[in-house]
């Protein structure tokens, strides 16, 4: 088997980028889902309290606050997460696609080649 010509290894190249950024992608967008559930677990659990004041760790200390103070907070902290990954979706739909799609060139390419 000959070397492949650089058309069909400039593709293979693109494909295996292109796979490398929907697995960052990916991995990020799984950090981002555990961000939300921890902080809308939190909430749920700051709102199932009947205190008006609640802790916050800032650091190594404990500093009391306001109990609004931190709901505001974390409902905050889970929209900034829940755009972000929105946004990681989307691009992880259009890497997708883009992969798709080189995968059909790359085909293409080595069934003309192969043919």
């Amino acid at each position: 088997m000959g070397e492949l010509p650089p058309q069909v290894q400039n593709l293979a190249g693109q494909l295996q980028q292109v796979q490398q950024q929907l697995q960052l992608i990916i991995s990020q967008k799984a950090q981002l889902e555990g961000l939300i559930k921890e902080a809308k677990d939190a909430l749920d659990e700051l709102q199932k309290s009947e205190s008006d004041v609640a802790y916050r760790a800032v650091g190594n200390v404990l500093v009391k606050l306001k109990k609004e103070e931190i709901e505001k907070d974390l409902q905050e902290k889970i929209e900034t997460y829940e755009v972000r990954r929105n946004m990681l979706e989307r691009q992880e739909g259009k890497l997708r696609d883009r992969l798709t799609e080189l995968q059909e060139k790359l085909r293409s390419a080595l069934g003309v080649q192969a043919g």
